[in-house]
């Protein structure tokens, strides 16, 4: 069992893919999961400076805020049936950004170019 800051770096990662798990559940739970794990990201987002996990974060955070940009402004274009096509892109992006970021989570890779890199693994 991994102990140290190798087990909470571990523990971390958990708690990312725990987030896109509750962005892709925020389909059934009309976006309250979402929510929660919006929440986590705020309160987890300090222990992950400076990782290559926070690219993780700020991507699962934007992924919130313009997903309910862009679910508010089809709501409320519905009746001119452009918001149908607005919440039905809006929900495809969505679904793009968490499979995006649960790959890349797996693959160990940050979101964005530029941001810190993953620890080179174990030399043999």
């Amino acid at each position: 069992m991994l102990d140290g800051p190798e087990a909470a770096f571990e523990r971390l990662k958990t708690v990312t893919a725990v987030v896109y798990a509750l962005q892709a559940a925020a389909y059934f739970t009309g976006g309250l999961t979402a929510l929660i794990g919006l929440v986590v990201n705020y309160v987890k987002l300090d222990d992950v400076r400076g990782s290559w996990l926070e690219s993780h974060f700020r991507w699962q955070i934007r992924t919130f805020w313009w997903a309910l940009l862009g679910f508010v402004v089809g709501w409320l274009l519905w009746l001119v049936f452009v918001g149908m096509i607005v919440v039905g892109a809006a929900g495809l992006w969505v679904i793009y950004r968490i499979v995006k970021g649960w790959l890349n989570l797996y693959d160990g890779k940050p979101m964005y170019a530029g941001a810190a890199p993953p620890p080179a693994g174990p030399s043999a």
